[in-house]
């Protein structure tokens, strides 16, 4: 647990990096106006060729395997699941939820773009046809109550730390998809994917950000953060995910294994955004009289070669499993 000095340092170093926050909003996120809208990937219902479109969304949907499916709706779920990553940051030590300016306003506006993933796809795997969508609107509901635990607590280094991480790993899942999509012709749903991708990617250098300038102002803390994170490992926000009728998070093993079956979120990619981050942020020149951040540093610098031989000794065997999501017909 914090002592109380260190939360006020933490306090104070939040508010200082706050004063930038506009500026990371004006570079990092983008006015409501000119960003695109799920309509545009979407067919017009107000159009005479409305049926036509949905005709040809379900012929090009046949064309994707039952793991791919998977996959995707596990990605759309984990969109869905926005409100509680909201709240979840609005809790954060250092950001006011009252706040009309700087760290709340970045949460709101985050959250804003952030919810057109989940209209987009949910939308799209409706009309897909290859889709039990009341099975799928439990899965939502259930992650949604079930929450998500990332071992960061309240401490704003650590779960920024966690945003960095995990919206790289978003953004890596989602372009894998398009490009999955692409090669099976469906162009509509490989132009989606690309741009929610380009959206992560954008979120990801964001967080990235902040993260670099708390390491300027306070940088043993900032890796002893670094380093509890790596050590309970960085979960993903589907962690919980279920289905009717099963235990939290009974999902997630099997939908982790159609992802590194068809190669859109591996082992070998959680090592390279650790190396990624390791190298953005300069953490082996960073210095500090901390025993305790040494040791941090130290730990996180070994650990890419530590994952990449328990990765070498893996025995692939990814299994495809039946989902309820995924009508007989997609298997």
């Amino acid at each position: 647990m914090l002592s109380a000095e260190k939360i006020a340092d933490r306090f104070d170093v939040m508010r200082e990096i706050e004063k930038g926050v506009p500026g990371f909003t004006e570079k990092y996120l983008v006015p409501v106006e000119q960003i695109w809208q799920p309509s545009e990937f979407l067919p017009d219902s107000a159009s005479d060729n409305f049926l036509e479109e949905i005709k040809t969304i379900q012929g090009e949907a046949k064309e994707l395997e039952h793991d791919f499916w998977v996959v995707l709706i596990g990605d759309m779920i984990t969109e869905e699941a926005l409100p509680t990553y909201e709240s979840w940051l609005m809790d954060v030590d250092g950001i006011e939820q009252s706040g009309a300016e700087g760290w709340a306003s970045w949460v709101r506006q985050w959250t804003a773009e952030e919810n057109r993933h989940g209209d987009v796809l949910n939308k799209y795997i409706y009309l897909s046809g290859r889709v039990n969508m009341r099975e799928v609107e439990y899965s939502i509901q259930y992650l949604l109550q079930d929450g998500v635990a990332n071992g960061a607590g309240k401490d704003p280094y650590k779960n920024f730390v966690y945003t960095s991480f995990q919206e790289l790993a978003t953004h890596i899942s989602h372009k894998r998809v398009s490009e999955i999509a692409q090669k099976r012709g469906n162009n509509r749903l490989a132009r989606m994917c690309r741009t929610i991708a380009g959206d992560e990617m954008r979120h990801h250098l964001a967080y990235r950000e902040f993260v670099k300038q708390i390491s300027m102002q306070d940088p043993a803390e900032l890796v002893i953060a670094f380093a509890h994170m790596m050590k309970y490992k960085i979960v993903m926000p589907a962690l919980h995910l279920r289905q009717k009728g099963e235990k939290i998070g009974a999902s997630f093993a099997a939908f982790s294994n159609a992802a590194q079956r068809l190669g859109v979120y591996t082992s070998a990619d959680y090592i390279q955004i650790l190396r990624t981050l390791l190298a953005h942020w300069q953490i082996d020149h960073l210095r500090f009289t901390n025993d305790a951040a040494e040791q941090a540093r130290d730990y996180l610098m070994a650990l890419p070669q530590r994952l990449q031989k328990i990765v070498d000794r893996m025995k692939e065997n990814y299994v495809s499993v039946p989902f309820q999501w995924v009508l007989p017909n997609g298997m």
